[in-house]
């Protein structure tokens, strides 16, 4: 199956089918979610991932509660909307596309709360496949704003897994690379494995392998040494939540690159949705960081690779300081950093700093 034919998420028949993350790459196994309680256990077990993707799993998730409920009147649809609401909201606190969509849906209620049942329960259906249609095509935007930053020849790092498999379709920062490899520029990608989960082993490998575009896998504490041997051009991450002022929360170990990145001097871009900026939230030390299972880190799989009986620290996320981003890609354009770091005259990045 190729990468056009994949298909994360879609809704078909009144259920939300999506690709389990969980058995990629050697399987490519689709699970079928009917009802709202299956789709939050479905995010917060990573058969779905991704902070584009989550928002509109939660958004589809809404739909099918609401098609489902029973309630005979609106106060009871109401009470079953917020109880949908909130099991959806505690799946994953990072990530702020998840709220970002509920309060879509939430504001589609109110506004047909007075219309009859059936076509509140249909607004509410086309909301979210609204928000999926539109995922897709912002993608493509921060893909065309993002692909000029790539130059013929480039050498590429990116973390975690920031294409179609983390959102409705086409990519982030994968999305990015992907546009660049598509206008036919000749690049190649380091892709760390981003431990624990591997997400950059196990999908941005498979995604790459299938775009055919040119990879070399890395263990994660690796990266430093590919940039001191000046082999890496630029950084491309992704985001979760977008803080006010610029700081930026996404997988455990970005912070790490940007510190890194900053030393040697690479380009250190972060691609991201307008949905993903959280207005307000002022700073990186306000993100919630989700901390996740030990098991996460102790195995692999269902086969323990350590003890398991010592303590455990397995936070998702971090937080890389606005400083450290040399621009935020979105739909709507790019934003370049209020702050310059040292050297910065000298940073081979790619673009205008007259823009």
């Amino acid at each position: 199956m190729s990468i056009a034919e994949i298909r994360t998420i879609q809704w078909r028949d009144g259920r939300v089918i999506m690709i389990d993350q969980r058995r990629l790459p050697h399987e490519e196994i689709y699970l079928t979610c009917s009802t709202y309680q299956e789709v939050a256990q479905a995010i917060q077990s990573m058969v779905i991932r991704g902070a584009p993707a989550i928002g509109v799993a939660a958004a589809m998730g809404v739909a099918l509660g609401i098609n489902a409920s029973s309630a005979k009147n609106k106060d009871d649809l109401e009470k079953d909307f917020l109880g949908i609401s909130e099991r959806l909201m505690a799946t994953r606190p990072t990530a702020v596309n998840l709220s970002w969509a509920l309060i879509r849906m939430k504001r589609i209620f109110k506004e047909y709360f007075n219309h009859p049942l059936p076509a509140l329960k249909e607004a509410i259906q086309k909301e979210a496949l609204t928000i999926y249609e539109e995922d897709i095509a912002l993608n493509r935007k921060m893909a065309a704003h993002g692909e000029a930053f790539i130059r013929d020849g480039f050498r590429l790092m990116t973390y975690c897994n920031t294409g179609t498999l983390a959102a409705a379709g086409y990519g982030t920062a994968l999305g990015v690379i992907r546009a660049a490899h598509e206008a036919g520029k000749r690049i190649s990608v380091y892709v760390c494995e981003t431990r624990p989960f591997l997400q950059g082993l196990r999908l941005t490998s498979w995604e790459l392998y299938k775009l055919k575009i040119p990879q070399t896998v890395i263990s994660d504490n690796m990266a430093a040494t590919l940039m001191a041997q000046k082999k890496v051009d630029a950084i491309f991450v992704g985001a979760d939540r977008v803080a006010a002022n610029g700081d930026v929360a996404n997988k455990i170990g970005t912070y790490m690159l940007a510190v890194l990145a900053q030393h040697h001097r690479v380009p250190f871009y972060v691609v991201a949705p307008t949905s993903t900026i959280d207005p307000n939230c002022p700073n990186g030390e306000e993100i919630p960081i989700e901390e996740r299972d030990p098991k996460e880190v102790t195995y692999l799989r269902e086969y323990p690779i350590g003890l398991t009986n010592v303590p455990v620290f397995n936070p998702a996320f971090d937080v890389t300081p606005a400083a450290m981003v040399t621009a935020l890609i979105t739909e709507r354009g790019v934003i370049y950093k209020l702050f310059k770091r040292p050297h910065e005259s000298e940073i081979n990045s790619g673009y205008d700093k007259d823009k």
